[in-house]
């Protein structure tokens, strides 16, 4: 569900939405946002970014991960910390 005008969020699911938006003010602003939604069958709130294929999520309203998705083989690798997907992926990139 792509999270519009009209849409409610439990309390968990607008706390983990806070969170998700917190680390991209933090760790992504100005980086293009290709959707804010929430996955009815994982339970995570996350905002889906341009930028490498990356998801900022929250499930629950539990601390953030990111999630990058290789969009060839539809892998998904799971980063506790930003400071972790940042070594894994952001150094392979000529910024």
């Amino acid at each position: 569900m792509i999270i519009t005008q009209n849409t409610s969020l439990a309390y968990k699911e607008a706390k983990g939405l806070a969170k998700c938006l917190e680390a991209y003010a933090r760790d992504f602003a100005s980086e293009d946002i290709m959707e804010i939604g929430f996955n009815e069958q994982t339970g995570y709130v996350y905002i889906a970014l341009e930028f490498d294929s990356v998801q900022i999520a929250s499930a629950f309203g539990q601390e953030v991960e990111y999630i990058y998705t290789d969009f060839e083989t539809g892998e998904e690798t799971f980063y506790e910390s930003f400071e972790d997907y940042e070594k894994e992926r952001i150094c392979t990139f000529d910024i």
